[in-house]
């Protein structure tokens, strides 16, 4: 990355044509280069400048808007300069190469979050929210980032910060001053204040579990013996006709993979072949492949056919999934028997009987998927978004925090153990960050961003 001294320039629309394009610049002393851009001096901060634009041999690029942020009141914390103008790449283009003429350069992905982040306008969850936004594909997930955006995540973190910078001050002040005669371990009730900020994280990590969740999407995968009807449900809860259906046993050989969206939420959800002993050397790699695609899976729905009973080969398709793994039952085909649409509980687990050819009972298998992952349709309390960086993060910090608790009369110990918790939980806002961490974020924004 460059000196954050360089004046960065980028096209922040996407790319194609539209009605308004915009090219943004920041760095430092920008206000020059707006008026040799407009021809005009009579640019004010934060107000919109209708203008031509020059390039420089004083001919017109294109008529649009000028803005003018000077730093510190900007996106950046720099001088910033928005162009909008008509949304022709041709325009765009010639904007930017006469940017580049009065001595900016090209902005790297990510650079104009980056510099935001660097000048303390945005944590690092909040930079990270700024993509999640982008590529939301959903308005759940878009709330959720909006969320993250404003610091809903990272107040919560901050708030478990404070208490622990509270407790390291009084311990670290016993261990460094013990002629104070402190009497720390009993006036200032260490061991309750440790289950305090032990609860606060545990919910924490709860919240960041369905952040992530919300963020990143869960993995289904449809299981269960050849010809059961796995890709007719795959069809009718993608409401598209996404898998080959025949009557013939083994039609699908690979894994087929497809993004859905249930009240909000997105679901990953993988088809797999029928998993049975075969000597086919392709439906063999099919049903590895399944298995191995069991493994990943946060939901498992184990498919059967209602108008056969159940047998061994339906006994030994579940002694391959962990046990760990949530399943839900699916009775299909009950339009081949008397049975009707239904949840059933059997042995503590959910039963659903459905036809995925008649797209009967699909809105049960929703609900039922929505109630494993903790989703409360009912509240409307949408989670920030968040990611496995930051889930780790705060499961290391847990760590530590036990480590305290059960340390909380060693104060050496136990000090040692807060200041990594602490660490752990500001490294997820970017107070403690390594420039690969920083380079591994930001090189996944767009230009522009």
């Amino acid at each position: 990355m460059q000196n954050n001294q360089d004046n960065i320039v980028a096209i922040s629309t996407a790319n194609g044509y539209a009605g308004v394009g915009i090219v943004r610049v920041s760095g430092s002393n920008l206000l020059k280069l707006a008026e040799i851009l407009t021809n005009t001096k009579q640019i004010k901060p934060r107000y919109a400048l209708y203008s031509d634009f020059y390039n420089s041999d004083n001919e017109i690029i294109d008529t649009g808007l000028l803005l003018f942020f000077p730093a510190p009141h900007s996106f950046t914390g720099e001088d910033v300069i928005e162009l909008h103008a008509h949304g022709s790449p041709i325009i765009l283009q010639m904007l930017l190469r006469q940017c580049i003429r009065l001595g900016c350069r090209i902005a790297e992905a990510g650079e104009f979050s980056r510099r935001a982040y660097l000048n303390n306008k945005l944590d690092l969850v909040q930079a990270e929210s700024i993509i999640d936004l982008i590529y939301a594909e959903s308005d759940v997930e878009a709330k959720g980032a909006i969320k993250s955006l404003k610091g809903s995540f990272s107040d919560h973190i901050k708030k478990i910060n404070d208490k622990l910078v509270n407790l390291r001050v009084f311990i670290e002040a016993s261990i460094d001053f013990p002629e104070e005669d402190i009497k720390f371990i009993d006036d200032f009730h260490v061991k309750e204040k440790l289950e305090h900020i032990r609860t606060e994280i545990i919910q924490l990590l709860k919240n960041t579990k369905q952040g992530v969740l919300l963020n990143n999407g869960a993995n289904i995968v449809i299981v269960g013996r050849p010809n059961v009807g796995k890709s007719s449900l795959l069809n009718a809860m993608a409401n598209e006709e996404i898998a080959i259906v025949t009557p013939v046993a083994g039609t699908t050989r690979d894994i087929i993979k497809e993004k859905i969206i249930i009240n909000g939420i997105a679901f990953n959800i993988t088809d797999t072949a029928g998993i049975r002993d075969t000597n086919d050397i392709v439906e063999k790699i099919g049903v590895e492949k399944a298995l191995n695609e069991v493994k990943n899976a946060e939901i498992c729905l184990v498919l059967i056919d209602e108008s056969q009973k159940i047998n061994n080969k339906d006994e030994d398709i579940l002694s391959k999934i962990n046990e760990q793994i949530p399943k839900l039952f699916i009775h299909n085909k009950i339009d081949l028997t008397n049975n009707h649409v239904q949840t059933k509980s059997i042995n503590n687990d959910t039963h659903i009987y459905v036809s995925a050819k008649k797209r009967l009972g699909i809105d049960l298998i929703q609900t039922e998927i929505l109630k494993l992952i903790g989703f409360d349709a009912a509240n409307s309390s949408i989670s920030f978004v968040a990611r496995t960086r930051h889930l780790l993060a705060i499961e290391q910090a847990i760590l530590h925090i036990e480590n305290a608790f059960y340390n909380w009369q060693k104060l050496e110990l136990l000090a040692e153990e807060l200041r990594y918790a602490h660490n752990k939980l500001s490294s997820i806002i970017g107070e403690f960050s390594s420039e690969d961490l920083l380079g591994e974020i930001f090189s996944k924004f767009c230009i522009g961003k």
